[in-house]
Order: C-alpha cells, then sequence, then structure tokens
C-alpha cells in the first residue's frame, strides 16, 4: 500500500528493526543482561552470507543460513568468556567485541573489502525491479519476526523459559536452587546471536552493500536496546512496537535534517523520557494502567436477594429433616448475614 519506493523502503528498515530488537530480545528480555554490542552479530551474519556468495557460489538463501550457523558457532566461545561477568562489565565486554571487529573488517581489505565496503550479490534476477524488491524482502523480514515471535513465546511459556527468568530477577539464587544458570545463559546468547546473524544477513541481501563502519557500529546495538526497552522486553511484542516507533522516528528525522546528527539527540531524549517515566516499557505501562481502572474483584462472595432466600428455605428444610450442618455451611452463613 506505500504510495512510492521510499516508503515502502522505509517500511523494511522498520521490518529490520524490529527482527534485530526481537533477537536481542533472547538474551538482554530474559536473562537481563544488556549488551550494547550486538551488532557484531548482525554484522558477522551480512558477511558471512555475503563472502559465502562471492568465495563459493552456493544459493543466497543457504547462504543467509550457513551465516547464521557460523556465527551461532562463533557465539559458543564468545559466550563462554563473556557470560562470567556481569551488569557493567558484561556491557564493556560487548563493546569490546564489537569496536574489535569494527578495526578487523577494516583492516583486513582483501578479503573483506576493507573501508571500501562489500557488494553483495543480489538474490533476484535483473528482471525484479527495485520496488518489487522493496515488497518481497518486507515480507521475507515478517515471515523471519514470526518465527522470533513464535520461538519467543514457546520459550517464555516453557522451563527453559522459567529458568532463565529465574536468573534475570536473582541469578544466584537461582543457581542456590539448582538452575544450571551458566548453561541456560549460553544456550538463550547464542540463539540471539543467530537470529541477529540472520536479520544481518537478510539485510545484506536487501541492501547490496556492507560497510563495516556500518555494520560493526555500537549505535546499531543501542538502537536495539532502546527498542526493547521502549516497548517493554519482559513482553512478547514490546521490541516490536519499539521498532516501529524508532525506526520511524530515526527515518523520519534523516529525511527532514538530512545529515545532520539531530536524530541522535532526539533519541537520546527518548531513552531519557522512557527510563524516567516508563521504567519497564509501554507495554506493561499501559497494562498497568488498565488493570488500574478494571473494577477489583469483591474479598466475600457477593449473592443477589433471590439466592439468599432460596439458600434460607433450603436451610430450613434441612434442619427440620435433622440434616447435620457442616462447618463450611455454617461459615458461608456467617459471612452472609444468614442465621444459622
Amino acid at each position: 500500500m506505500a504510495p512510492d519506493p521510499f516508503i515502502l523502503s522505509v517500511g523494511v528498515v522498520i521490518m529490520s528493526y524490529a527482527v534485530l530488537a526481537t533477537s536481542w530480545n533472547f538474551v538482554g528480555g530474559f536473562t537481563g543482561y544488556i549488551s550494547l554490542g550486538h551488532a557484531a552479530y548482525s554484522g558477522l551474519g551480512g558477511y558471512a552470507t555475503g563472502l559465502l556468495i562471492i568465495h563459493t557460489g552456493i544459493n543466497p538463501w543457504l547462504a543467509l543460513l550457513a551465516g547464521g550457523a557460523v556465527v551461532a558457532l562463533l557465539a559458543v566461545p564468545i559466550g563462554i568468556a563473556s557470560l562470567r561477568v556481569r551488569g557493567a562489565s558484561f556491557v564493556i565486554v560487548s563493546i569490546a567485541l564489537v569496536l574489535i571487529l569494527l578495526l578487523v573488517f577494516q583492516s583486513w581489505g582483501s578479503f573483506t573489502g576493507g573501508s571500501n565496503g562489500l557488494r553483495v550479490p543480489r538474490p533476484f534476477d535483473t528482471s525484479v525491479l527495485r520496488p518489487e524488491q522493496h515488497e518481497r524482502f518486507f515480507y521475507l523480514h515478517a515471515a523471519l519476526l514470526a518465527v522470533l515471535l513464535l520461538a519467543w513465546w514457546a520459550i517464555d511459556r516453557s522451563r527453559f523459559g522459567m529458568g532463565l527468568k529465574a536468573v534475570r530477577e536473582d541469578e544466584d539464587k537461582a543457581q542456590a536452587l539448582g538452575v544450571p544458570t551458566f548453561t541456560y545463559k549460553l544456550v538463550a546468547f547464542v540463539v540471539s546471536a543467530f537470529f541477529t546473524a540472520l536479520a544481518g544477513g537478510l539485510y545484506a541481501l536487501w541492501f547490496g552493500y556492507l560497510d563495516p563502519i556500518f555494520q560493526f557500529s555500537i549505535l546499531v546495538g543501542s538502537y536495539m536496546v532502546l527498542m526493547s526497552l521502549l516497548g517493554g522486553i519482559r513482553s512478547l511484542f514490546g521490541p516490536l512496537l519499539g521498532a516501529v516507533i524508532v525506526g520511524y522516528a530515526v527515518e523520519y528525522f534523516k529525511n527532514q535534517y538530512g545529515d545532520t546528527q539531530f536524530h541522535l539527540v532526539a533519541m537520546g531524549l527518548l531513552l531519557a523520557l522512557v527510563v524516567l517515566f516508563m521504567p519497564d516499557g509501554i507495554i506493561p505501562a499501559l497494562g498497568q494502567l488498565v488493570q488500574r481502572f478494571r473494577p477489583q474483584a469483591a474479598s466475600i462472595r457477593e449473592m443477589t436477594a433471590e439466592d439468599l432466600a432460596e439458600q434460607r428455605r433450603t436451610q430450613d428444610a434441612a434442619d427440620e429433616a435433622g440434616a447435620p450442618t457442616t462447618t463450611s455451611e455454617r461459615t458461608d452463613r456467617e459471612t452472609e448475614g444468614v442465621r444459622p
């Protein structure tokens, strides 16, 4: 329904942000570990997909899946090393990783293209025009997002998800109760890296060009955190809602103010407002607001006059017949004001 290709491309960007934020939420929302360097896995996924197509000539969609698998394997030793620290130390480690990868991919020009970037072959032939490509990739991102939401929903209701949420609330207590906290964290970390790599690879196939400065940017990882926090990291659709708001705002400010850094100022102000007034995100805040105006359940069972009269007649008949009265029945009658 987009009136022009530009609006449709903005829709693809927003959907890509939604996939990235939901992928980040597998580790941030379940375990509470805040990673500002998750752009490392999206960048690796993009480069892995592009390099596999260029150097092996395999099908682009197989390259996308293979690139995600390669990044998942790399995430295992990275997770083993980084998940041994918590809090601010984990944040610093995640930032250090993305900066190291930025330097490596900029310097290794013979393999990655270096600062000149890497051109990724398009998965569709030249007969498919750019607007039609935008439309196809919009639906491809939507399909990947649906898989992510289904996986997040399934984990949230599983025993594994309960263990992850126990880690988020109190990791030491969860470990004392027998939860294999490190194994659970590592699995969530690898799953998050895999889906983030798929998002990066799909973006590479759509955009057709990779620049290490953008692919391994702390700003991209910060956007993932902002979008998840804005919508609510503990809710299924929180990152999606945050991606719609942040993605649209970023593209709007870029279109209105060009290459200025005004969109960064706006995002900083938005993050400050969220932290101050809605620390749990928009969806939990709206849920609490609805709960506040919802009528509270009565603590005593309510009965109509007809029900009360019928109960009295039944009890009188039982008394005349000499039927015993149970303690629970006496308690109910005393609570409702009925004389035994």
